[in-house]
C-alpha cells in the first residue's frame, strides 16, 4: 500500500480496534515517511525521542499561523511554557507540593473500592461509564475543588474539547474546533469563577492555591488560571480513562497474566508501566519545525505538521525486545507513554497512582469475567485511544 496514506489510514475509524500493523508498516517505511497532506510520520523510538527533546521543534499551532489566541502551556515553547509549567506544578507537585499526589493514595483507593461495591457476581458492567470514568474525574474534582455534585457538567465540555484535538487528516475541522472552543471557554468560566469564590477563603485545593498566591510574581493571570485549570482537568482525567480501560480489556485478553497479577500484585507498578508502553492512552503528538530540519536524510520544512507516533515507537523492535508482547515483568522499559522532554505529561505521577488503585480493585473481580464484546467500540479520537464502552459480564 502507499506509505503516503499512512496517517489517513491510522485516523480512519476502522483502524480504531488495533492500529499496530499499520505502526509496523510507518517503521518498515523509513524513520521520516512524508504524506499526502504535507505532513510527516514518524514511528521509530530513537527518532521520536530525539525530535521530542529538540529545540527546534515547536509544540505551538501559532507557529505555523494557524490559532489567533494564545493556547494552553501544554501547546507553548519555553520560556513561556516553562514558566506557566511551573507556575501550574506549584500547588501540584515536587519541590512545593511534594505530598500532594501521596498523600491521596488512601482517598484514591478508597473511592476505587466505593465504586465497584454495587457489582456483584451476574452483573454486566461498563468499565468505562461505571469506574474507569468515574475514578479519575472524581479525583482531579477533588484536587481542584469542585463540588462533587458539579462533576456531571465536565464530561460534555470533557469530550467536545478532546474532539477538536484530534488528528484529522484533510477533513474540515471548523465546527469541533468551535464547539471545543465554546465548551473551553465555559468550562474556564466556571473554574474561575470557582477559583474567585476561593479568594481569601482558601480550602485545602489547587484553585484555593492559584487563587490565594501571595507572592504577585508567581501568581497566574485570571485568562491563565482558567487555561491551566481546564488543562488539568482534561489532561487528568481523559488520558487516565484510557490507561484504566485498555489495561482491563489487556488483562481480560491475556487471562495467564491476569492469573500472574493476582498471585504476584507486587508486580502491579510494573505492569502500569508496561501498560503504558504497550496499550498506551495518547498515541500521538505534532510538532512544528521552526525552521527547515534534517531527520534522518530527510529535510522537513519549517511550518509542516510533524506526528509522532509514540504508541508506533512503544512497539519498536529496534528498541524493545518482542514488543508485540505484554509482559508485566518487562525490565528497562523506558517507553513514551508519558512523552519525553520539556513536555512530558506532568501529571504522570497522579496517573500512576489512579492506574495501580484501579487495576488493584479490579484485579479479584477480573478473573471470573469475561468480554461482551471483543473488540469493543472504541472512541473517535484516533489520539487519545481507548474503548467508548468495555461491557464486561462478572
Amino acid at each position: 500500500m502507499d506509505s503516503a496514506t499512512l496517517l489517513a489510514r491510522i485516523t480512519d475509524y476502522a483502524s480504531r480496534p488495533n492500529p499496530y500493523p499499520l505502526y509496523a508498516e510507518l517503521r518498515e517505511a523509513g524513520p521520516v515517511v512524508p504524506q499526502a497532506d504535507g505532513s510527516y510520520l514518524i514511528g521509530t523510538y530513537h527518532h521520536i525521542a530525539a525530535l521530542l527533546h529538540d529545540p527546534r521543534m515547536s509544540a505551538d499551532p501559532r507557529t505555523r499561523g494557524e490559532a489567533t489566541h494564545k493556547p494552553p502551556f501544554l501547546r507553548l515553547d519555553d520560556p513561556e511554557h516553562h514558566r506557566l509549567r511551573t507556575l501550574a506544578m506549584r500547588p501540584f507537585g515536587p519541590p512545593h507540593s511534594p505530598g500532594r499526589v501521596d498523600g491521596m493514595r488512601g482517598e484514591i483507593d478508597r473511592i476505587a473500592r466505593e465504586l465497584l461495591e454495587p457489582f456483584e457476581a451476574g452483573r454486566q458492567i461498563d468499565v468505562v461509564d461505571d469506574f474507569a470514568y468515574p475514578l479519575p474525574v472524581t479525583v482531579i474534582c477533588r484536587l481542584l475543588g469542585v463540588p462533587h455534585e458539579d462533576e456531571p457538567l465536565f464530561r460534555a465540555w470533557s469530550d467536545a474539547i478532546v474532539a477538536a484535538a484530534d488528528v484529522r487528516p484533510g477533513e474540515d475541522t471548523a465546527e469541533p474546533d468551535k464547539a471545543g472552543d465554546q465548551a473551553r471557554m465555559e468550562m474556564g468560566g466556571y473554574l474561575l469563577n470557582l477559583a474567585e469564590q476561593r479568594r481569601g477563603k482558601p480550602g485545602d485545593d489547587m484553585l484555593s492555591a492559584f487563587a490565594n498566591e501571595p507572592d504577585p510574581a508567581l501568581r497566574l493571570t485570571d485568562e491563565e488560571l482558567a487555561e491551566t485549570a481546564v488543562l488539568l482537568l482534561i489532561a487528568g482525567h481523559e488520558t487516565t480513562v484510557n490507561l484504566i480501560t485498555n489495561g482491563a480489556l489487556t488483562l481480560l485478553r491475556q487471562p495467564e497474566q491476569l492469573d500472574r497479577l493476582r498471585r504476584e500484585p507486587e508486580l502491579l507498578p510494573r505492569a502500569v508501566e508496561e501498560l503504558l508502553r504497550y496499550e498506551p492512552p495518547v498515541h500521538m503528538r505534532e510538532r512544528i519545525p521552526h525552521a527547515d530540519i534534517d531527520v534522518a536524510g530527510t529535510l522537513v520544512p519549517a511550518g509542516a505538521s510533524v506526528v509522532l507516533v509514540l504508541a508506533s515507537g512503544n512497539r519498536d523492535p529496534m528498541r524493545f525486545r518482542d514488543p508485540d508482547r505484554f509482559d508485566p515483568a518487562r525490565p528497562d522499559n523506558q517507553h513514551l507513554g508519558f512523552g519525553s522532554g520539556i513536555h512530558a505529561c506532568y501529571g504522570g505521577p497522579l496517573a500512576r497512582v489512579e492506574a495501580y488503585a484501579a487495576l488493584g480493585a479490579l484485579l479479584p473481580r477480573l478473573g471470573s469475567a469475561r468480554l461482551v464484546e471483543d473488540p469493543p467500540p472504541y472512541r473517535q479520537n484516533a489520539m487519545l485511544r481507548g474503548p467508548r464502552h468495555l461491557a464486561i459480564h462478572l
